[in-house]
């Protein structure tokens, strides 16, 4: 078998791709796969075959994405902005109380 004709049968099967890019396979060793048992074997089952993990990752994101409540996140993130006002006004109140003291000066030692 030549590379051509296994880099053709990689083209008709994109889902070998995803098999080493997850780290499961590596192109050695599908070439070798494909070197013994060529195209119409049984060896090439599991590869052949869209992956699963990664269609069921997509699935439990969406259930997780249909599950928000996103009135609830509203609510979170106004709750949190009056809690952000409340201290951002503690502390101008805090800079506006500090009386300002004028330097003395550099040629008073004591309180004459």
């Amino acid at each position: 078998m030549s590379k051509e004709s296994f880099k053709e049968f990689v083209r008709k099967n994109p889902s070998l791709v995803s098999h080493v890019h997850n780290g499961e396979m590596n192109w050695q060793k599908f070439y070798e796969i494909y070197d013994l048992y060529g195209e119409e074997n049984d060896a090439w089952t599991p590869y052949l075959q869209a992956p699963k993990v990664e269609s069921e990752k997509k699935t439990d994101f969406m259930e997780y994405l249909k599950n928000i409540n996103l009135d609830s996140i509203q609510e979170s993130i106004a709750s949190i902005q009056r809690v952000l006002g409340v201290l951002g006004d503690l502390v101008v109140s805090k800079e506006v109380e500090k009386p300002i003291r004028e330097p003395k000066p550099i040629y008073k030692h004591f309180d004459d």
